[in-house]
């Protein structure tokens, strides 16, 4: 592969400025992550604004909101908390520079066509993925919060709700619906290469309401019907818009 000179570059050239790439990434994630877990303040007053009952959701929703007290169990678990919100949000934060370093190594080896369609995913795929949780912790999240935080098999039952239980529990719905804000990135994709019709995903959209339903409901571990709808109305309507995308991209 030509190098910046023209010349053609070697094995070990190509592994040194991999090592490049990789120690800016770090550097970077490392300075994001400090700046994370130096604002312990901030930063937990957005992670546990949804176990307040003055939260905005409630508010716009017009619902009751909840105040949920958790407490702590173990020595260091407040610590490994901190350290855990600090990982993830700084990761979220570095992340497009984190995705700018690994296309500028990737980019020379790509033809023109390759490094568009290239540029359109990652892009529309960071966003997808940031639209994604901020669904979770605007709407799914706090719904959530709301009847589990309240939910009882008995009421000589008291809930003592833990930070990492909350702490787990808000992580992994944002990666799950950041993983599945990705299906228009995903649809235009097998489009663009041809593995993917608008007319098979309009016949099947019958099939797809059925699965989007069960998606909601793994999802969102909760009971009501009202949670299961809010949770399937964006994913449904994603559906309905991956299938104009792939439409567009047919032509």
């Amino acid at each position: 592969m030509p190098d910046g000179a023209g010349k053609t570059a070697t094995f070990w050239d190509h592994l040194d400025e991999l090592r490049s790439c990789l120690i800016r990434i770090i550097v970077a994630t490392t300075i994001a992550m400090i700046a994370a877990f130096c604002m312990k303040e901030w930063l937990f007053d957005v992670i546990l604004a949804p176990a307040h009952g003055d939260f905005i959701s409630y508010r716009l929703m017009h619902a009751d909101g909840i105040d949920i007290h958790l407490i702590n169990t173990g020595l260091t678990e407040q610590f490994m908390m901190h350290m855990k919100a600090a990982f993830y949000v700084g990761l979220l934060a570095v992340m497009p520079y984190v995705l700018y370093v690994l296309f500028g190594f990737i980019a020379p080896g790509l033809y023109d066509r390759e490094r568009r369609y290239a540029v359109r995913v990652v892009t529309c795929g960071y966003l997808m993925f940031m639209v994604g949780t901020a669904v979770n912790y605007l709407l799914v999240f706090p719904l959530t919060v709301r009847f589990l935080g309240t939910y009882q098999v008995s009421a000589d039952v008291q809930n003592m709700l833990t930070l990492q239980s909350y702490m787990d529990t808000l992580i992994m719905m944002n990666l799950m619906l950041g993983i599945v804000f990705e299906l228009p990135v995903v649809c235009w994709l097998l489009a663009a290469v041809g593995a993917l019709k608008a007319e098979w995903m309009a016949r099947y959209r019958r099939h797809a309401v059925i699965a989007i339903v069960v998606v909601a409901a793994i999802i969102t571990p909760t009971t009501d019907a009202f949670t299961l709808m809010v949770v399937s109305l964006p994913i449904w309507l994603l559906y309905e818009v991956s299938i104009w995308i792939v439409k567009k991209t047919n032509k």
